[in-house]
């Protein structure tokens, strides 16, 4: 589970997130969705704990700078971000170490290597692998730890066809696992099947926030509630 309260980040006078909170269940797919510059990244960040921020955010019931977060935490960056001179297998190698996994692991990343069609890249490094190629390294290494709650920031974006469909395959499993999903994205047809709850950010707040069930309920159309929200704030209204 992953609580988020009263996140403010701002850079000098600028607030890229103004008081925002929300919660994401366990087994939940939670989508941040908004224009580019809504606040959304800089919240994934905030998360992840790699800006420093007013606030609180537990994961799993730790904050989220603990050591227990982060054991149980996977990131996705928007850009990925390999070690250049490490080959494919090393990078799964030295994730392996650094959350001091038992042996099991070589399982788990032999199943994540072949969904992600990196099996015969195993020995490339990472400063020779196009940009699709890292971001697959990067939701390999995230999702070998067996984390609990996963960020996802524009996970779809580089990716080829086949990897965006095994990667939508792994989202479902994760909330079978219960395991609480979060994507940030500003594309909401990317997400359109699978969606939990979806939070709609501008100009650094949640504007709204839906959940899949009141959505059908009330025959509410997302996309339009999307547009209504993120074009009255660009016209200034």
């Amino acid at each position: 589970m992953l609580n988020v309260s009263h996140l403010t980040k701002k850079y000098n006078r600028y607030a890229a997130n103004n008081n925002i909170s929300f919660t994401v269940n366990d087994g939940e797919i939670a989508v941040i969705a908004g224009p580019n510059g809504a606040g959304k990244s800089t919240a994934i960040k905030c998360i992840a704990g790699l800006l420093r921020f007013e606030g609180e955010i537990e994961i799993c019931g730790f904050n989220n700078k603990s050591i227990e977060a982060k054991r149980v935490l996977g990131y996705i960056p928007e850009i990925p971000a390999p070690f250049e001179l490490l080959t494919v297998w090393e990078h799964m190698e030295f994730i392996a170490k650094a959350y001091k996994l038992d042996e099991s692991w070589k399982n788990r990343a032999e199943e994540l290597v072949k969904r992600m069609e990196l099996d015969d890249k195993r020995s490339k490094l990472g400063k020779e692998l196009s940009k699709g190629m890292q971001q697959k390294i990067s939701i390999c290494c995230a999702l070998l730890i067996n984390p609990k709650v996963v960020l996802f920031d524009e996970p779809f974006v580089g990716l080829d066809p086949h990897a965006i469909k095994e990667l939508k395959e792994m989202l479902l499993e994760m909330r079978s696992k219960g395991i609480s999903v979060i994507i940030s994205t500003h594309m909401l047809d990317s997400v359109s099947e699978f969606w939990d709850r979806v939070f709609i950010m501008m100009d650094g707040r949640i504007e709204a926030e839906r959940t899949r069930e009141y959505v059908e309920k009330n025959g509410e159309d997302l996309e339009e509630l999307f547009f209504s929200i993120t074009e009255k704030r660009k016209n200034g209204q």
